[in-house]
């Protein structure tokens, strides 16, 4: 059995950040169990061709950890992982961090008050405090269509690209116009014989400010680093801005569309086309995504877009609705991440045996996005409703981590053996949120998206200002929990 004081799930931006903040504090006693056989987390698990980030270098990327040499404005998975390779090598995380450690339960015990965790390969692990920051989007979301598991030919989510496969000359089905499609498509256009596009609904796309940073630039930032700073600011107000719009008067949004609107009339001149490109929804309701280069990809004569329902995949290719079959060589599901639907990728067991699964059966809840009632000393980083639509998860993070290290301090201060958030908190807060998020654009929008259960609750996103989030976060309220 190996013991630990902190047990951390998780070695992707939310993990190493974690784990800095408590090697910071002094607080050395922790593992970092990751699944994969690298660090890096969804910048690991999304190698597939055009992946990048659809926030700004200088903004995705920790406060306390600048990188003055950004290659792009928006950077690239490659160089977003080797970043992440260089926070972990100098802070010193590497010795703490145990690869192919793919977590399947984790159990309270109320007279140790202490969590053990059992991983797949046999390995068991027990500690005070469980730090889960495994992500939301961490799972990927296999649709349920007849006949997947039927194809003859290569068939691979996005996050689990095969780089084996050479796609080269071959036909290719992308299914989903989400962010992975948007990338991946004009990334491969050229290289495959034909490509079909399985569109469901149109998203709405916004032009991609990007390009390669100068090498002035970089200079400057490297040897005067409150420009930097002031870069970085203004890249941070500038996207706070937009939050008005999905929060504060969502009315703002129908004017942004009518940007949208023109790119897409001066990349798209086939009318036929762009009548199935324009988006049907509010702008904002769902993922407002970034792209140049997807729409003159759409407009290749190697392209098809379809937008015929998918009746089923047969062993040969894809049966649209009117009958018609598709054939092709692979199939790329561009299907995202069980997000609204999806919690801890593992089984969690808090007091009396609660099962999360039951605690959550009406949907992901905890304070502040971090702490649930039920389970003491456990912590969410990316939890319920901390998710943005207009700014980077950075910020999210890393109020959460000093937030938890708050909480990790004070059980230390109180010589207590647990700290549990008090139910009515939890409650009360959540009430509040979702009055907020009625208010917004991602409710009133009148589009169901992956930010939603079923049921419509969203459980995603964060009804404000990341600035108000870090204002909740700041002070830890020990009154706010039950100690044992």
């Amino acid at each position: 059995m190996n013991q630990y004081e902190h047990i951390i799930v998780g070695a992707g931006f939310a993990g190493l950040c974690m784990a800095i903040k408590l090697r910071e504090a002094g607080m050395n006693d922790f593992v970092i169990l990751e699944r994969n056989a690298h660090l890096g987390g969804t910048w690991y698990d999304n190698a597939y061709p055009g992946a990048a980030c659809d926030v700004e270098s200088h903004l995705y990327s920790f406060s306390f950890e600048p990188k003055a040499d950004w290659s792009r404005y928006f950077g690239p998975q490659e160089e977003i992982l080797s970043y992440l390779d260089h926070c972990a090598e100098k802070y010193q995380l590497n010795p703490h961090i145990h690869l192919n450690n793919t977590i399947t339960k984790a159990v309270y015990d109320e007279k140790e008050g202490l969590w053990t965790v059992t991983a797949s390969n046999g390995e068991s692990y027990t500690g005070r405090n469980l730090i889960n920051c495994s992500g939301g989007l961490s799972e990927p979301a296999y649709p349920d269509i007849k006949g997947l598991n039927t194809f003859g030919g290569e068939l691979f989510h996005s996050a689990r690209w095969d780089k084996k496969y050479d796609i080269t000359g071959k036909s290719v089905a992308v299914i989903g116009t989400g962010a992975s499609a948007i990338q991946i498509v004009p990334a491969i256009v050229s290289k495959v014989k034909h490509l079909d596009l399985y569109q469901r609904t149109a998203p709405w796309i916004l032009p991609k400010k990007d390009g390669v940073i100068p090498r002035w630039r970089k200079a400057l930032f490297d040897r005067l680093p409150f420009l930097r700073r002031l870069y970085r600011s203004r890249l941070y107000w500038r996207n706070e801005l937009m939050a008005i719009g999905f929060v504060v008067n969502p009315g703002v949004m129908r004017f942004g569309g009518k940007i949208v609107i023109h790119h897409l009339r001066k990349a798209v001149k086939d009318e036929a086309l762009r009548k199935k490109l324009t988006p049907r929804f509010v702008l904002g309701c769902k993922r407002i995504l970034l792209s140049n280069e997807y729409y003159p990809a759409l407009t290749q004569p190697n392209v098809n877009v379809i937008t015929d329902g998918i009746q089923e995949i047969v062993p040969d290719g894809i049966m649209t609705s009117d009958g018609v079959v598709h054939k092709t060589d692979a199939i790329v599901l561009a299907t995202g991440f069980q997000a609204a639907e999806g919690v801890l990728r593992y089984e969690v067991k808090g007091k009396g045996g609660l099962d999360l699964n039951d605690a959550w059966k009406e949907g992901a809840e905890a304070y502040l996005g971090t702490s649930v009632p039920g389970f003491p000393n456990m912590y969410i980083v990316v939890g319920p409703n901390t998710g943005l639509g207009h700014s980077s998860m950075l910020l999210m993070i890393e109020a959460q981590a000093c937030y938890i290290m708050q909480a990790l301090k004070t059980l230390r201060l109180k010589g207590a053996r647990s700290a549990d958030v008090k139910k009515e908190v939890e409650k009360e807060y959540n009430e509040e949120i979702q009055s907020k998020l009625s208010k917004t654009v991602w409710q009133s929008g009148g589009c169901v998206s992956w930010y939603q259960t079923k049921s419509g609750k969203n459980v995603t996103l964060w009804p404000g200002f990341t600035f108000t989030f870090m204002q909740r976060t700041q002070q830890f309220e020990p009154d706010k929990y039950e100690w044992s």
